[in-house]
């Protein structure tokens, strides 16, 4: 008998409810029933997740999904909300480009040794550092990341999902679990920490159905849908950001992996994902929303006929992060003039995306010491073929592009397993993806000088 699973899949811009259909002669296929926006808010200076509308339309989405085994939700990481002793909501969650952490980092100095995590400006721990001297925060009895606060609303059973609470920077990487030490240094409340859960795990249920704990962190997901053999891969999840790394047992933590400035999160199955957060097509996004959303082929038609490599930028410079007149910030930063056209900044951002992730690519294999012959690339980059050709080049190993849907499909598959319907490990659902959906190879061309030459232009 064949059997269904709705995953919940929230992304920086957008939400969706996909359907995914296993079926007693082993097949698999799966459809986006539900799409809905994510748009942040700006209120009294700060700027916040309207999460209200995102379970809004997450239930809509349930709605339309029809009868299914089980649910899973996976979104971005570091977010959360507060829960009061009522068990309400203490405000909306507060969008990780708010600019309430800056300098925090570099106040609390190094705490890799512990959390082995990259530091960025957002992760949570500097969050709540910010937030700890707050009326919300005192009032606060637990913390859920964002995927958790929802499943909360669905099943009324708080907890914390392992892949999401390992981007927080408060879990040990080497326990896997709350750092009490590195909690009390911080004067933060550790009694706000949720009980850790596993991928697999049932969480509760919704009017009947099982709600299910998936990678929740949405890369823990689409790495889970990568459609790899063995372990000679690096991996690109390419959207808002690109997360580039490995896949390993265990982390990799020291002076040269801090310097930098590699994570070690955690993954399905206990894995560690060792990877480098790179800016991503989030520049590209920021341009096409000032530009009034012109038509995307066209656009990727012209900027694949400029000259390559002629303007570069180091794409992880903060400058970058923000919203607004981002295509201001690219021209002035690559050095061109003000009327530069939008296939030449276009080009810009992709050719200084390719070289960030080769760089990432190549300090992650050195850094772990691990062999790598191919590059797969997921996730809505998978769509943009001109990006697709210059990480093959750039890295100078072949890219498989696709699956587009590979967060959808990791955290169904984590279902599947949890349901019975899929048996074995990692190897075995990565083999479904490979029987089931469409891979594109790019092989690498052109000359790996001119890369070089590219970097050292761009600071890295």
């Amino acid at each position: 008998m064949s059997k269904a699973f709705a995953a919940v899949d929230l992304g920086a811009s957008s939400g969706r409810v996909v359907v995914g259909r296993f079926g007693d002669d082993g097949g698999f296929t799966f459809e986006v029933v539900h799409r809905f926006p994510n748009e942040p808010v700006r209120v009294g200076g700060t700027l916040h997740w309207d999460i209200l509308s995102l379970h809004r339309g997450m239930v809509e989405g349930l709605r339309k999904a029809g009868p299914v085994d089980s649910i899973g939700i996976d979104s971005w990481a570091v977010d959360y909300g507060l829960i009061d002793e009522s068990g309400a909501l203490l405000g909306n969650p507060v969008h990780y480009r708010d600019a309430r952490t800056d300098g925090i980092a570099d106040r609390l100095g190094d705490l890799y040794e512990v959390n082995g995590l990259q530091t960025l400006p957002f992760n949570t721990v500097y969050q709540l550092v910010a937030a700890r001297d707050t009326p919300q925060y005192r009032a606060a009895r637990h913390l859920l990341l964002v995927p958790d606060l929802l499943a909360y609303w669905l099943t009324g059973r708080i907890g914390a999902e392992y892949t999401n609470a390992s981007t927080t920077g408060l879990l040990d990487v080497r326990t896997k679990e709350w750092s009490s030490s590195l909690i009390s240094r911080l004067g933060l409340e550790a009694g706000i920490l949720p009980d850790i859960r596993h991928p697999g795990e049932v969480i509760g249920h919704f009017e009947g159905t099982p709600v299910v704990a998936v990678g929740s962190h949405d890369t823990a997901s689409a790495i889970v849908g990568v459609p790899a053999e063995g372990t000679d891969f690096a991996y690109i999840s390419c959207g808002t950001w690109s997360l580039v790394g490995l896949e390993l047992d265990e982390p990799v933590l020291g002076e040269a992996s801090r310097r930098a400035n590699f994570t070690n999160e955690g993954g399905v199955d206990g894995t560690i994902r060792y990877l480098r957060n790179v800016m991503g097509l989030w520049p590209l996004q920021e341009c096409l929303r000032e530009w009034g959303a012109p038509a995307i082929g066209e656009l990727l038609e012209q900027a694949a006929a400029e000259p390559g490599l002629a303007h570069v930028v180091d794409l992880d410079d903060p400058l970058f992060l923000p919203p607004g007149d981002m295509a201001g910030r690219l021209r002035k930063a690559a050095g061109l003039p003000a009327d530069a056209s939008r296939a030449t900044v276009t080009r810009c951002i992709l050719d200084s995306l390719a070289l960030a992730q080769r760089r990432a690519v190549r300090q992650a294999r050195e850094l772990a010491g691990r062999e790598i012959t191919k590059v797969h690339l997921v996730g809505g980059g998978a769509l943009n073929e001109l990006l697709c050709q210059l990480t093959a080049d750039a890295c100078g190993l072949p890219v498989l592009a696709g699956p587009v849907e590979a967060t959808a499909i990791g955290n169904l598959l984590v279902q599947a397993r949890a349901a019975g319907v899929v048996e074995g490990g990692l190897d075995a659902m990565r083999a479904l993806v490979r029987e089931t959906q469409r891979i594109v190879r790019y092989e690498p061309r052109g000359d790996d000088a001119a890369w070089r030459a590219a970097a050292a232009r761009a600071g890295r």
